[in-house]
This record gives structure tokens, C-alpha cells and sequence, in this order.
């Protein structure tokens, strides 16, 4: 079987905290499937919250000090998950359906992680509003860039100015990186990749994860 054939339908995301890099990657990612022979029109790229029209408009309200109200922690895990199902069900799947592969930036580990491990909400209750939300829909391979959260927080800071997230205090990423790192244990198919290297060894990490998740497809 052919690497098109063996990667046709699949949804590959990357996880991690801010100025991990992950935009970045996405486009290592991207290059190497080019390389694997797939056309660019086959492969689809996402971003949570965001996707779809509605899903942005969730966005914007996630991430942007654009209400006159403090926006609950709960509150921020429900629309976090309408703007994941919104995605799911009007982007993802349809493009899975049409044998495209699909490169997500962030999907369900990053409520766990930050809603979950950052805002302390009970890791239960948010893999009861996934199972209610998405079924048994996850990733096929997750890679999840890890980094120190000082560091990260300097990079996102050279980009411009922060959001609402990337405001919040260094206590709250500690603890969303230490889900994110669970995870990555827990789960088969996922990788973690240390976001700390220069670009060249980071892609290079990359490349070399996904050679050895295709060999086993």
C-alpha cells in the first residue's frame, strides 16, 4: 500500500501551549505529506476555536476582551466544545469522508489541558461534554509540542500583544503542560516533541515521528 493510500482519511493534530511553535509545524507537517506525494488540494488545515464562520465568531469571544462581563470558566468550556462540534461536523469529517488529510491545530487535549489542568474544572465532567459532544471522534496522531511555559509565553510575547489566554498567569500553563504531558503518556498514538530546539531539529523530530507512525499504518 502506498503512503497516499495509508494516509488517506487521516486527522493529524498538534497540541501544545502558546509560542510552542505549533503554526510552524503545521507547515513541516504539511510539506512532509507533500513529500509522501499528496496534493496539496488532499490536505486540509484547521485551527481551535475557529474553522467555520460560526466557529471564528466563538473564537473571538474565547480568546478577545470583547464582552463587558468576566466570561465563566464553565461558560469558556461549552464554547469551546460548539465551536469543536461546529468544526467536527461541517469541516473534519466531510474532508476525512473525501479521503483528504486533515492537519488540526489543537483539538480536544487542549480543554482537557487548559480548561481542565489550567482552569481546574473536573477532567470528568469534560471527557462527559466530549463523549456527549464528538462520540468516539479523536485524533489518529497527535503531536504535542512540548515547552517550558516561561519560554513559550517569551515567544508569544515577541509576536505582539497577548489575548485573554496568553494574559493569564504562569501557574495556569504549568498546570495545563502537566495534562498535556499526561496525555502524551497515556496515548498510543502521540508523541511528544521537545518545542524547545531550533526549528531545524524540531521539524526534523517531526519528520521522524510521523516516518515511524506511517511504517505502522
Amino acid at each position: 500500500m502506498s503512503a497516499q493510500q495509508k494516509l488517506a482519511g487521516k486527522f493529524i493534530v498538534i497540541e501544545g501551549l502558546e509560542g510552542a511553535g505549533k503554526s510552524t509545524a503545521i507547515q513541516y507537517i504539511k510539506n512532509w505529506l507533500t513529500d509522501k506525494g499528496l496534493a496539496e488540494e488532499n490536505i486540509e488545515l484547521t485551527r481551535e476555536p475557529g474553522g467555520t464562520v460560526l466557529a471564528e465568531k466563538i473564537r473571538d469571544i474565547v480568546k478577545m476582551d470583547v464582552l463587558d462581563e468576566t466570561l465563566d470558566d464553565k461558560a469558556e468550556l461549552l464554547l469551546m466544545y460548539a465551536a469543536r462540534v461546529q468544526l467536527v461536523e461541517h469541516k473534519i469529517k466531510p474532508a476525512l469522508a473525501n479521503q483528504k488529510v486533515v492537519i488540526g491545530d489543537r483539538h480536544n487535549w487542549s480543554s482537557l489541558a487548559y480548561q481542565g489542568g489550567g482552569r481546574g474544572i473536573d477532567l470528568g465532567l469534560i471527557k462527559d461534554i466530549k463523549e456527549v459532544a464528538l462520540g468516539n471522534f479523536k485524533a489518529d496522531f497527535t503531536l504535542f509540542l512540548d515547552i517550558d511555559p516561561e519560554l513559550g509565553l517569551r515567544r508569544a510575547r515577541g509576536r505582539g500583544e497577548l489575548d485573554r489566554i496568553e494574559r493569564l498567569n504562569i501557574d495556569f500553563f504549568n498546570r495545563s503542560r502537566q495534562v498535556f504531558q499526561d496525555l502524551t503518556e497515556a496515548e498510543t498514538n502521540a508523541v511528544c516533541i521537545d518545542a524547545s530546539q531550533s526549528f531545524l531539529q524540531v521539524e526534523e523530530a517531526i519528520h521522524q515521528q510521523l516516518d515511524h507512525w506511517l511504517a505502522g499504518l
